[in-house]
């Protein structure tokens, strides 16, 4: 979503109780990884916090009173101590998020087995099946909001709707804590005063490109010929757009929806031009992206190495692989000759990412034999690994790694 999306915009915030035909709901939890923070340390509430790493990392939340400072997810750590310097910083625990969504999800599940997960703290539902047992679908948003604050001690806002677009837009409305019921019949008259930066799609460009050509909100946009928006825009965005506009969204809730591409990425303390340091990160985030998709039962076919400098620009590289893989020695591999094939000759590096795409069912596996004896065998690289990942289930992330990634100080 854009900024504009996310900013509270003056409008009209009850549009009546009639939730007949609206059986989508989107529920999003408010300043998801600072209220976890809070649970364990309740002192801190009223207060601006934002959660972030280091000084080179991002915001990735806030309280609303960090908010009301300036304060945004994404923003350069950098950047918002100097914006806020009164602000407490708290370092992210990442184990605890991933612990109190799994508890959301596990909520949303027994409302409904149509839940799209779109990420730690946010979800579509399909509430259809369930109104006879639960009730409306308003009273069903009111039973997760209790239960969520019941259950996690944390607060969530949800949109009820008749299409996914607007179910979003409307939990963003609601914020914080709150709930917002989009009458079918009420649907124009929520949409059309919003900016047009609120259409899914449109980003800041986009925005500026509609914004000159005179089209400032949705409405301005909905009333536009379908014929200019496609001359501006071309003919797939031109129309999409004009059916947002007009609350026309087709899409359906697509549960358990398999992951397009797993990732992990780190900014470096400083920036860096030793392609040893390099090699050992990219090693690092190979295993980790190797772990989480066998963790998920997936593999992948494509290797995308993403590279930042410290001026702030950034590439990407990519290789599609002959097998899909969830080995991280193979990932590495193919991700270190992406980066050899840049030839960069010590350009400083302030960031560097590895993440596997095209992902597929693991079932799907066929091993590839092996005749060349001084090729590593895949399979035993695979079975190494997976020991690996026994172990530190078992007794910690740290306890097993490749020699190496080992530092021998303490």
């Amino acid at each position: 979503m854009s900024r504009s999306q996310i900013r509270r915009v003056a409008h009209q915030r009850d549009l009546g109780s009639d939730d007949g035909g609206c059986t989508i709901l989107h529920v999003d939890m408010d300043a998801f990884y600072a209220s976890v923070e809070l649970v364990t340390r309740p002192e801190l509430r009223g207060k601006p916090v934002i959660v972030g790493g280091g000084q080179r990392g991002v915001v990735l939340s806030g309280t609303y009173e960090a908010r009301a400072l300036g304060i945004h997810s994404a923003m350069p750590m950098s950047r918002a101590r100097r914006i806020a310097p009164q602000a407490i910083v708290i370092e992210p625990h990442h184990e605890r998020y991933a612990e109190v969504s799994a508890g959301i999800m596990a909520i949303f599940s027994s409302v409904t087995p149509i839940v799209e997960p779109l990420s730690l703290d946010e979800a579509f539902l399909n509430v259809s099946g369930a109104l006879r047992r639960l009730g409306s679908a308003t009273a069903i948003a009111e039973l997760i909001r209790a239960r969520v604050y019941d259950e996690q001690r944390i607060t969530c806002s949800v949109g009820v709707a008749s299409t996914k677009f607007v179910a979003k837009l409307a939990s963003t409305q609601a914020k914080p804590d709150g709930l917002l019921v989009v009458p079918i019949d009420k649907v124009t008259a929520f949409l059309h005063p919003l900016p047009v930066g609120a259409l899914w799609g449109v980003g800041e460009r986009t925005e500026e490109r509609l914004v000159s050509l005179g089209l400032r909100t949705v409405g301005d946009l909905a009333h536009t010929p379908v014929e200019t928006l496609t001359r501006a825009l071309g003919q797939a965005s031109g129309d999409r757009l004009h059916d947002l506009a007009w609350g026309r969204d087709e899409r359906g809730v697509v549960p358990d929806a398999v992951e397009k591409s797993i990732g992990n990425e780190e900014t470096f303390a400083r920036d860096i031009d030793d392609p040893e340091m390099i090699h050992r990160e990219i090693l690092r985030l190979a295993q980790k992206v190797a772990a989480r998709v066998r963790r998920q039962g997936h593999l992948g076919r494509t290797v995308v190495l993403k590279v930042r400098f410290a001026d702030f620009t950034t590439i990407t590289r990519s290789r599609t692989l002959e097998t899909p893989t969830d080995v991280g020695q193979v990932i590495y591999t193919t991700a270190v000759e992406l980066y050899a094939a840049l030839r960069l000759q010590r350009a400083r590096i302030r960031l560097v990412g590895v993440r596997l795409e095209g992902l597929l069912d693991a079932a799907t596996r066929v091993e590839q034999l092996i005749f060349d004896d001084s090729a590593a065998d895949p399979a035993d690289r695979r079975a190494a690994e997976v020991a690996a990942d026994r172990l530190r289930e078992r007794f910690g992330r740290d306890v097993v790694r490749p020699a190496r990634l080992w530092d021998p100080q303490p």
